[in-house]
């Protein structure tokens, strides 16, 4: 357990940077005055409703476009849900948790352990961002108590980068692993886009290079704007406890029923029929694609269940999952309700023509990615803005002749850049922490400065390697 005995201060005003006091002004400004995510969910309905009724449409005609929209990403939903939940359980696995003390022991200075943790945590969002909110966590805790005179603040903001960097380019990407299946993509969007593999968005030279740029710029970065020893705030400073957990005591069954909860034999029988299916699934269409949401989301549970090894472990860890999977299930019906009002009204096809009226097939890319970064600062959703966003984007792309795929993947890079400076995404880390946004901001914010023109550049240079290839329709 770790308990704060005293709030974490900021550093004198002399003693901290221009980007540091800028970050930590504005993470002070978005704690007070940015209301919860799903405010601005509601907010956006408002906004469309309003423009509806801009179009010619009536109240009672939007209300009904609401309601038919509200449930259809039902399936989505919970595909989401399942990324936070499968990512969790696997991450508090005990083998897992050896592994991260293991890995604590590499970095030996301040520098080359936020930077270390930095990589590792960029990595593990690669494989699943809801894995690397908590890995992350975990192990930027472990090196703070094991490397003397690291700053905690620098050290936090480092465990948070796989959510402020590259998660949108790996394998938990809502939007590219939406559009591998024809039956998660909604109807008035797949006649736009068809349905588009992973070996399209993911898995190309493309997004390997700016997950290989990105990741070794924040790196440096971490590693160059660690403080001064004499700025240098660490945990104990903090007032923050980096306690070691407590040993858990073996729990022994009493009675038929706990001997099954107690006992690893249903959880051989599920993992190998597990192994067997993907085994099936992947012989059968090839990994790439077999991989959807579906197919990703059943790897990481059947992950968990062998890590955890007996039912009762996997349940204690599914339920500590659950509270963090809130925000998926309330707003995302809304983001629903929002395309069901947009695809009424026309509003998709007025925003499509705006696309194409200020952009070219060679500035498509970038203008995209600008919009989608600053839309995300209200809509912090990767998988719900897509749903949002994807109709009159591949509409604008289709008229445009710019690669459909590669529209993804401009969303995806642009994605990520407002978590950096919203406290949504945030709040998982700073519980195992115990910093508070404001501490992280500086850092954070000096990250952002960096990726926007970089991410911007990348996405313009990289889009003239790819021809338009006409939707895939199945």
């Amino acid at each position: 357990m770790m308990a704060q005995t005293d709030k974490m201060k900021p550093a004198p005003a002399e003693e901290q940077g221009t980007l540091a006091r800028m970050g930590a002004a504005l993470a002070d400004w978005s704690e007070r005055w940015f209301p919860d995510a799903y405010v601005f969910a509601v907010l956006a309905v408002v906004l469309v409703g309003i423009g509806a009724l801009a179009m010619g449409r009536s109240p009672m005609k939007i209300a009904i476009d609401f309601g038919n929209g509200f449930w259809t990403l039902i399936p989505f939903t919970m595909q989401m849900a399942f990324v936070v939940i499968g990512g969790y359980i696997v991450a508090v696995a005990k083998p897992v948790q050896k592994f991260i003390i293991m890995l604590a022991g590499v970095p030996k200075t301040p520098r080359v352990a936020v930077a270390y943790v930095a990589f590792m945590a960029m990595l593990a969002s690669l494989l699943s961002w809801g894995f690397s909110l908590i890995f992350g966590g975990f192990l930027m805790r472990e090196v703070a108590r094991r490397v003397p005179n690291v700053d905690y603040r620098a050290i936090s903001a480092a465990g948070y980068l796989g959510l402020g960097s590259v998660w949108a380019l790996g394998l938990s990407s809502s939007a590219a692993l939406l559009m591998v299946t024809k039956a998660s993509i909604p109807p008035a969007m797949y006649k736009y886009s068809g349905t588009i593999p992973l070996s399209m968005t993911l898995f190309t030279w493309e997004n390997l290079i700016m997950i290989t740029v990105l990741m070794v710029m924040s790196c440096w970065i971490c590693y160059v704007s660690h403080p001064n020893p004499e700025n240098t705030k660490t945990f104990e400073m903090a007032g923050i406890s980096l306690v070691e957990p407590p040993v858990e005591v073996r729990e022994t069954a009493n009675t038929p029923g706990e001997y099954l909860e107690y006992s690893p034999i249903l959880t051989i029988i599920m993992v190998a029929l597990g192994i067997g299916y993907i085994y099936h699934i992947t012989s059968l269409k090839g990994f790439m694609a077999a991989l959807d949401l579906n197919t990703y989301n059943f790897i990481f549970l059947i992950a968990g269940m062998a890590l955890h090894w007996t039912p009762r472990a996997f349940l204690r860890a599914a339920a500590k999952s659950i509270p963090a999977t809130g925000g998926v299930l309330i707003q995302f019906p809304l983001y629903a309700g929002i395309f069901g009002m947009m695809m009424g009204s026309g509003l998709n096809e007025v925003l499509a023509h705006f696309f194409v009226s200020v952009s070219t097939q060679d500035t498509l890319a970038p203008i995209v990615g600008a919009y989608s970064a600053i839309l995300g600062l209200f809509l912090p959703s990767g998988g719900g803005k897509w749903i949002v966003e994807a109709p009159y984007l591949m509409q604008a792309a289709t008229e445009l002749k710019v690669n459909l795929a590669w529209m993804v993947q401009v969303y995806n890079a642009a994605e990520a850049l407002p978590n950096f400076i919203n406290p949504f995404w945030m709040l998982p880390l700073m519980g195992l922490t115990g910093v508070k946004a404001r501490d992280l901001a500086g850092y954070s914010v000096l990250q952002l400065i960096f990726h926007t023109p970089v991410v911007l550049i990348m996405l313009w240079l990289l889009a003239k390697t790819l021809p338009y290839v006409p939707p895939i329709m199945q």
